[in-house]
């Protein structure tokens, strides 16, 4: 059985969700402060954590960004109206997925199901790409900047790995979402300018004036580095 954690403040919410998700097969556990959030990701087996934004104390911001200084969980953040998404996006919050309230339980067994299903290998190759000032070794999994490691979070080198393998392609939101989040997934598109902005951050690169990840105005991105 799968692990998921959710985590709200409100006992309804997450008793609703228990009780989908427990019937689709999923082993759930249930937290309802981003405190108790934490505990739980450092010591059992959880894949997805469905995390509310607005909870008291922590809320799930800074769970999320606790979070991600230790796990590579995926998160799909909820939050309490539509137009927050646009404010998650603004402060380039790395979720994996976001889903509003009020929301159907049956979509968001749906959104843990296509999580599940995205290929955190983009390939298994045992291959190492070769570029002026980067090396990525699709085996281990590994990013070097001039010889020295860059720590990404297992989307971001999804990510890099799907544009570095095919670097006279420019991709579309669309593709890179196919490719890197699943075929079938039905999130906001947006998820995908957070991460190409924290991999540039993660990369050294520079937005204004890219050495690596590169934006095709109106289309998408498409990878800049030069084979060596």
């Amino acid at each position: 059985m799968r692990g998921v954690l959710v985590v709200d403040d409100e006992a309804s919410i997450r008793t609703v969700l228990r009780g989908y998700l427990e019937a689709d097969g999923f082993e759930v556990t249930e937290a309802a402060s981003g405190e108790l959030a934490l505990q739980i990701v450092r010591t059992k087996d959880i894949e997805v954590v469905l995390l509310d934004v607005m909870m008291p104390v922590m809320d799930g911001l800074e769970t999320l960004r606790q979070i991600r200084t230790f796990s590579d969980v995926f998160v799909i953040l909820v939050t309490a109206r539509a137009e927050e998404v646009d404010t998650l996006v603004g402060l380039g919050v790395g979720a994996d997925d976001y889903i509003t309230k009020p929301f159907s339980p049956r979509e968001v067994v749906a959104r843990v199901h296509t999580m599940l299903r995205r290929q955190r290998r983009v390939t298994t190759a045992n291959q190492v790409l070769h570029f002026h000032g980067m090396e990525i070794d699709l085996d281990a999994r590994s990013v070097a900047i001039e010889g020295v490691g860059a720590t990404l979070t297992a989307l971001e080198f999804d990510l890099l790995s799907a544009l570095a393998l095919a670097p006279a392609r420019v991709f579309s939101r669309a593709q890179l979402l196919e490719q890197v989040w699943g075929f079938d997934f039905f999130g906001d598109s947006r998820v995908v300018d957070v991460h190409i902005r924290n991999l540039r951050h993660a990369l050294g690169d520079d937005a204004s004036n890219p050495r690596y990840v590169g934006t095709v105005r109106g289309i998408g991105y498409r990878f800049l580095g030069v084979p060596s």
